[in-house]
């Protein structure tokens, strides 16, 4: 995949050249480019905002720096998406994580700053808005990072897949807890069917967990979660 980042601040991206994606970026499955806004700008002081018209306060993102950064990184584009990272956005899931990391070869993220963007380069340019949910921070660039992150960990080979399939909200539900050496921290110990050797049993603790944990921490998703008559009566028997 190629990811394409604008921003005005990219000093503030170097959390994507660490852990993951650093391991990613050196195996070659995703190209990570940070685009400067700012040379992009106008006059002497490479100008890229502007007070909006109408009046009011703040300042607007101009569309001139942002469209022709964006006309460069889409030559010779193809399955491209570029998504403005806006808290008007849809809230960002897991389902649409693995769908842009199945289907986009070129992702370009356009960060938001200030009072947002000129609305004509959302027009022209955007093909979805993403946001990370009802609240608002200084800009688009942490959103930028969380959604590169996320994406960039379920990109073939990047993970192993059966890991990232059985993660929080790839299933639809929370994940079971895990639990590490040593044996006994503090007086707690692992739950005696981690040391039992017994895979069935194992699997049939982590399921009922996993859905315990959801119970206890999102109830909201178990509303329309299909569940079996034994999965159903398990829960039933839980305390609140």
């Amino acid at each position: 995949m190629r990811l394409d980042i604008i921003t005005l601040f990219p000093e503030m991206f170097a959390p994507l050249f660490t852990s993951i994606p650093a391991r990613a970026q050196k195996k070659g499955l995703v190209q990570l480019n940070l685009v400067d806004l700012r040379p992009y700008g106008s006059g002497r002081h490479w100008q890229t905002d502007d007070i909006p018209y109408g009046g009011g306060s703040g300042m607007v993102m101009q569309p001139e720096p942002v469209g022709r950064a964006l006309d460069e990184l889409l030559v010779g584009s193809a399955s491209r998406r570029v998504v403005y990272l806006s808290p008007q956005g849809q809230p960002l899931k897991q389902s649409k994580v693995e769908e842009l990391a199945r289907n986009v070869e070129h992702l370009i993220l356009l960060c938001g700053h200030y009072e947002g963007i000129d609305e004509r380069i959302i027009t022209h340019y955007v093909d979805e808005e993403i946001s990370l949910g009802d609240f608002v921070i200084s800009g688009g660039e942490l959103g930028a990072m969380v959604l590169a992150d996320a994406v960039i960990r379920l990109l073939p080979g990047v993970i192993d897949e059966q890991s990232a399939s059985q993660e929080s909200f790839s299933t639809g539900i929370l994940d079971y807890p895990h639990y590490t050496r040593p044996a006994n921290f503090r007086g707690l110990e692992v739950p005696a069917v981690l040391t039992s050797g017994d895979h069935q049993k194992i699997a049939r603790w982590r399921r009922e967990q996993a859905l315990l944990n959801t119970l206890r921490k999102r109830p909201d998703l178990l509303v329309d979660y299909p569940l079996s008559p034994q999965e159903r009566e398990f829960l039933a028997q839980q305390k609140p």
